[in-house]
């Protein structure tokens, strides 16, 4: 009996392009149901996209948004796999930090702009602080929640071998929790891109691909709505698949052989 548990090759790919034209057709049928100004179809948004993306100011917003994605999005992994870490050999704080979390990223992340406003200012820095606090939730969790399933004979072994609490950490905790981490980056590149054209839409500061889509929504420009939208769509694909995808691989390489 084969226990493959997922799609592999060619499969894979055909499954997201039967999705692609799945949301493409149920985007044109309601295109036909409505009036132009209302929904505009397919083909004028992708004309528009291209058209827009040949623009300096396109890539100025695009370039702006990655900006404030990177910056957000590294120290959010960085604390969230440190904390993560450091709570599999002090419990207590796991404890804490895991209760934290759970009272904490019940907030909507764009309830947190408001507040970053005042005591930032207007800039890059405050949308940057909300982007991390969105992802740092669920990389966080799943750092967490992969160590408590550490064997322990293995924890065990390395203490009796003379192990620090260092090498716990590095030779131990880290390799066991890899799959776990790697799933948690995805969610938490999730959150943080919709965490940055919430807050990017909300604060109208500096250019970006969430500012853009509030200006065509302020000027009825549905033709400008739907081509932002199908940016950012396309946009988080093609980082999901092209880069968390082939890290998954290269980092959990044994289990796609």
């Amino acid at each position: 009996m084969s226990t493959q548990s997922r799609l592999l090759g060619y499969r894979k790919k055909l499954a997201m392009l039967l999705a692609i034209v799945f949301i493409f057709l149920l985007w044109q049928i309601a295109a036909w149901s409505l009036p132009d100004f209302l929904m505009p179809g397919v083909l004028p948004v992708l004309g528009r996209l291209w058209q827009e993306a040949q623009t300096p100011e396109f890539r100025t917003a695009l370039w702006g948004s990655l900006t404030r994605l990177g910056g957000g999005y590294a120290a959010a992994m960085l604390f969230g796999i440190g904390f993560g870490l450091v709570g599999a050999v002090l419990f207590f704080f796991r404890e804490v930090l895991k209760s934290a979390i759970i009272i904490l990223q019940s907030i909507p992340s764009i309830a947190w702009v408001p507040l970053f406003l005042i005591l930032m200012g207007f800039g890059n820095l405050p949308i940057m602080v909300v982007v991390a606090l969105a992802a740092f939730f669920p990389a966080a969790l799943s750092v967490m929640n992969a160590t408590e399933s550490v064997q322990q004979v293995h924890v065990s072994a390395a203490r009796v071998m003379g192990a620090t609490r260092w090498d716990m950490l590095k030779r131990v905790y880290l390799p066991a929790v890899m799959p776990e981490l790697i799933t948690g980056a995805q969610l938490a590149f999730g959150n943080a891109w919709r965490a940055l054209i919430s807050a990017e839409m909300l604060i109208g500061f500096g250019k970006g691909l969430g500012r853009t889509l509030a200006y065509a929504g302020e000027t009825a420009d549905m033709v400008g709505v739907m081509t932002n939208i199908l940016a950012i769509a396309i946009l988080a694909a093609l980082i999901d698949q092209f880069i968390l995808e082939n890290l998954k691989h290269r980092v959990l390489r044994y289990q796609y052989v």
